[in-house]
């Protein structure tokens, strides 16, 4: 072998995330090693070849090598959803079940700022606030009484188990306007355009963050984000739309629905397998021959197919050939867990107060139903009143716990991969709620391949609804 193997980093400690761009996109014509690609480039010859190939022709992918790492501190709950709003990039943010949000953590939209409305919207961010602090030490002192510490459980670990559950509780009374941190891992493609959905957004705070990250960015992309701004098409379809869906009598709708899903979604997954490892049968063939099958056989097909795999394999990317499109009224703590789940197709209503809000047993049974009720609803009337001046900022005023409905489409391999971490025992219990309805839902449907998803035994929905609303 005249030309030996070679593995290595291109680090961005060296090099601007640009000039990797370039060393990866020029190999297509260059037969010269990555490292020596990038030796001959600085950020001046990156630039232009950008300029020719990724923005003069068109070749965007290029831009895909170039990835950034930003950091938003104290953005709104309600600003990181257009943050997040896209599939190709990864984030971790501040987390309302394991951090308690101090008194003063929320936004006062610029909106309302010298508006009449500006310190009625304080006050009810400052009531749901005190009620979320006043609610924790009693909902805590509730968990030790019907939760005692185990013999076995040292003091420190007792604590780290009572506190973060009393805020898991609590956090229902969180608005969209608390503050919260959020990392993104974006490469320059994708980021372009998450910056012109960010600068198309009706929110000034949300466009505030675009133009921000746009001028962050271009520190280390300059010439592939320099373009982004925003969007016509986003601002006006919004706005034409939102009119005509006014028009629509309102009309009361179920709480979860399996809408559609492939009818012979497990004979594709099962054909479409066959066919990966056959030599040349055509996927018909392969189709016929599991239609054939009787329901014994069928089964054996899929216990040998699912035979080797432990708790955390992903099943084989052919069971993406099964699609299924929900519609799901989930609160709004539990959307925002659910929404990180990518690989699907999501469709999210505006955040209101129409839905109605959950109640969890422990505020309940910790004496402080009284004291929740009233600050939910004085968050509620707010919101109408709100609603009235600005319905776009009337959203920053609605807690965690209010509903909201949810229209996703995903394939089976996506439901195994929630369901495993979204029903799992240390998940919340809003979202495992959820993750336990969808599992029982595909159970129904494809019943060969559902009793592989990796579900906690002898727990239900119904089980989690009567334990924790």
């Amino acid at each position: 072998m005249t030309n030996p193997r070679r593995i290595y980093l291109l680090s961005p400690r060296d090099l601007s995330p640009e000039t990797i761009a370039v060393a990866f996109a020029k190999t297509s014509r260059s037969p010269e090693p990555f490292d020596e690609i990038a030796a001959e480039l600085n950020d001046s010859r990156a630039a232009k070849f950008h300029e020719k190939w990724v923005v003069g022709y068109g070749h965007a992918s290029v831009a895909e090598h170039a990835v950034l790492h930003l950091a938003l501190e104290n953005v709104s709950r309600l600003a990181i959803e257009t943050i997040e709003g896209n599939r190709l990039a990864s984030y971790t943010e501040k987390s309302t079940r394991y951090q308690q949000w101090d008194a003063d953590a929320f936004y006062l939209p610029e909106e309302l700022q010298g508006q009449p409305l500006e310190e009625k919207f304080r006050q009810t961010c400052e009531h749901l606030f005190d009620t979320y602090h006043d609610c924790i030490p009693r909902v805590q002192t509730w968990l030790k009484e019907t939760a005692p510490q185990r013999p076995d459980e040292s003091d420190k670990a007792y604590e780290r188990r009572i506190r973060p559950a009393s805020v898991d509780i609590c956090r229902f009374l969180l608005p969209a306007a608390s503050l919260a941190n959020v990392g993104v891992t974006i490469n320059a493609r994708a980021l372009e355009y998450a910056i012109c959905k960010m600068l198309s957004s009706p929110l000034d705070e949300v466009r505030q963050i675009g133009e921000w990250v746009l001028k962050v960015g271009q520190q280390e992309a300059p010439t592939l984000i320099k373009y982004a701004g925003c969007n016509a098409y986003l601002m006006q379809t919004a706005e034409k739309m939102s009119l005509l869906a006014e028009r629509l009598d309102p009309v009361p709708g179920s709480d979860f629905t399996l809408i559609d899903y492939d009818t012979d979604g497990e004979e594709k997954v099962l054909a479409a397998i066959l066919f990966r490892f056959s030599q040349s049968m055509p996927f018909d063939a392969c189709l016929d021959y599991v239609r054939q099958l009787d329901a014994d056989e069928r089964q054996a097909l899929a216990k040998a197919l699912m035979a080797e795999r432990g708790p955390f394999d992903q099943p084989l990317r052919e069971f993406e050939y099964a699609q299924m499109t929900f519609e799901v009224v989930m609160d709004q703590g539990a959307y925002f867990e659910f929404k990180r789940h990518r690989m699907m197709t999501q469709t999210a209503q505006p955040l209101t107060a129409l839905l109605g809000y959950a109640t969890p047993r422990g505020i309940v049974a910790a004496g402080c139903e009284d004291q929740y009720r009233d600050a939910m609803d004085q968050a509620e009337s707010f919101y109408h009143e709100l609603w009235e001046v600005n319905p776009d900022v009337a959203s920053y005023i609605v807690p965690n716990g209010f509903n909201r409905r949810v229209l996703f489409t995903m394939n089976l391999r996506e439901a195994f991969t929630l369901c495993r971490l979204r029903a799992a025992e240390n998940a919340h219990f809003s979202i495992r709620r959820v993750a336990l309805k969808i599992h029982e839902a595909i159970s129904k449907v494809y019943p060969n391949l559902a009793p592989f998803m990796v579900i906690p035994e002898g727990i239900t929905w119904q089980d989690i609804a009567r334990d924790h609303f």
